[in-house]
């Protein structure tokens, strides 16, 4: 009777091929304001997290505090692998993973690390998601091969790094020339 229960378990809950049993990073959405403690609590249970934040100027009371706030609100990168997702799940604060056709759905390593580059170089900032305008592929420097929406202004062009299901977006500003178009 247990096998029946277990492989009816399996059935409608089918363990995925080997290759996602590798480390791949995904997004885990968690309560407003505390992504910077959803990290250090998955830091401390030896799972790697990141949360890309940006330096902003906020005033109080007539007083000016320069502060870091998270790039991406709500949500926080998680690098594991399939069978580590309770561990994440288990974290308070945590609400889900975001998902896709049941399974958490996983970010390419070549974008975390364009992200953690434009964050670094502080060359980030929020911005509203945008489905319109041309995709464009960054064909030099430090972001090479990251996709996104363009954005014109009259002194610069602003790439829009989307990020889709999601449904959040960054800005980075580059040299026109950097730029190719995507089809």
């Amino acid at each position: 009777m247990i096998e029946t229960a277990q492989a009816l378990a399996a059935e409608q809950h089918p363990e995925p091929d080997d290759a996602a049993l590798q480390p791949r990073w995904h997004v885990a959405y968690v309560i407003t304001r505390h992504e910077k403690v959803v990290a250090q609590e998955l830091s401390r249970r030896s799972v790697e997290s990141f949360v890309p934040v940006y330096h902003a100027v906020h005033y109080w009371n007539k007083r000016r505090a320069q502060v870091e706030l998270p790039l991406f609100p709500s949500y926080v990168f998680v690098r594991m692998t399939f069978r580590e997702r309770l561990r994440v799940l288990q974290v308070p604060a945590v609400v889900h993973l975001v998902t896709f056709n049941g399974l958490p759905a996983s970010i390419p390593e070549e974008e975390i690390e364009a992200l953690r580059t434009a964050v670094r170089l502080r060359r980030a900032q929020p911005h509203p998601y945008h489905s319109l305008g041309d995709r464009v592929r960054i064909k030099s420097g430090p972001l090479k091969g990251l996709e996104g929406i363009l954005m014109k202004q009259p002194t610069s062009s602003r790439i829009i790094v989307a990020v889709d299901f999601i449904h959040r977006s960054v800005s980075v500003e580059l040299e026109p020339n950097d730029l190719e178009g995507v089809r």
